[in-house]
């Protein structure tokens, strides 16, 4: 759809103005085909096995390489970011063993549901203004909203792979509009990074293979909430109290001490999900779970996985006080979660009580990888 320049000007003053009032923090404009580079990197990402079981990346790749495959009419596409940081270092909390760590972008509301709402409200707007056609999108369909946000010019992809601004570090939620409506694009971001590598070497998992490379089989955020099956032993005291996702990389940002604690209060975090003690979280059944965590990012992995992350946050505790709350989790219904809890008592409880335990274990499970679980905490104990 061809706008004239008055047109598009207009357009361009009223997006940026709805933009403000709908809370977000920086809007820019590019175009579909700004992001040349994006498919190569990706197929090299999904060659490489990079992306786990991560299937839906490689089966859509055409589709996320090249914005236009995915919505043929698009001619510019509006990025906006919302700033979601913390008001204090997230890493703090790593030291306090008996409380879970969850990464800050959870502890509240989804901000799926928070900003696609907004951004709907924006299109609504372009369309009433310029006519046409939209689209919205916010990390539910095969957009690269990074390569997007750096083309637009909002800031630079780290070598943490994650956004970077000068204005809010590395805290950014992103999402999308694709308009049928010709605006004038924004100009693009210069990487900024330099020789720095805080980001890398902050990495508890040595998930960066080389500086713009993430190998999600290592991440933390991919183990503790993409993973479905048992975390690999090599991983499970890295991860230490992190119960869900991991914010060390962004953290180390050296870019953050720009950025502000987000204001609004649907971004800002639950007061209970703070430093939630790992007792209560152990003590979550099914419908707990759901009630708990409610409206939140963390329901969608259910309450198995995440359980499974709290166990292994619980071992590492060193709290035998903890022991009593794992061993009611060794006849849970989950195998996942059994697995989990086995691996955990025998961080926590005398050799003897846990001997004891393996025995009856191996005699009464019927899962093949429950089993092994006691087969291998029983190993280590011996070599211990």
């Amino acid at each position: 759809m061809r706008t004239s320049i008055s047109d598009a000007a207009k357009l361009r003053a009223l997006i940026d103005a709805e933009a403000r009032r709908a809370g977000f923090d920086a809007v820019a404009v590019t175009t579909p085909n700004a992001i040349p580079l994006a498919p190569a990197r990706l197929a090299e990402f999904v060659a490489d096995g990079f992306h786990g079981s991560m299937d839906w990346i490689a089966e859509t790749i055409a589709r996320r390489g090249k914005p236009s495959t995915l919505w043929p009419d698009v001619r510019s596409i509006v990025v906006l970011a919302m700033n979601y940081g913390p008001d204090h270092d997230p890493r703090d909390l790593l030291s306090k063993r008996d409380r879970g760590a969850i990464s800050v972008y959870a502890k509240n509301r989804d901000y799926h549901e928070v900003m696609k709402g907004r951004l709907k409200e924006i299109a609504g707007k372009i369309v009433a203004c310029a006519g046409g056609d939209v689209k919205v999108f916010v990390d539910t369909a095969p957009v690269m909203e990074k390569p997007l946000a750096q083309a637009a010019g909002l800031g630079w992809q780290g070598k943490h792979t994650n956004l970077v601004s000068r204005e809010h570090g590395s805290w950014l939620f992103l999402g999308t509009i694709f308009t049928t409506a010709e605006l004038a694009p924004d100009r693009a971001e210069t990487d900024h990074c330099g020789s720095c590598r805080a980001c890398l070497d902050a990495c508890p998992t040595d998930a960066f293979p080389a500086p713009y490379r993430l190998d999600a089989r290592r991440c933390i955020s991919y183990l503790t909430i993409e993973n479905k099956g048992p975390i690999p032993h090599e991983f499970r005291e890295a991860i230490g109290n992190r119960i869900y996702g991991c914010d060390d990389c962004l953290a180390a940002c050296p870019w953050n001490k720009f950025a502000r604690a987000a204001s609004e209060a649907k971004l800002a975090a639950r007061d209970d999900l703070r430093e939630p003690p790992l007792a209560d979280l152990l003590a979550l059944d099914d419908a707990a779970f759901r009630a708990f965590f409610s409206g939140s990012p963390i329901k969608r992995i259910g309450r198995d996985r995440f359980v499974r992350n709290v166990l292994l946050a619980a071992g590492n505790s060193g709290d035998a006080a903890l022991a009593g709350s794992v061993r009611d989790l060794l006849g849970d219904a989950s195998p996942l979660v059994r697995g989990a809890a086995i691996w955990a008592l025998a961080r926590l409880v005398p050799e003897t009580e846990y001997a004891e335990r393996a025995a009856t274990g191996l005699e009464t499970e019927n899962d093949a990888a429950v089993r092994e679980e006691w087969r291998l905490a029983r190993s280590n104990r011996t070599h211990a």
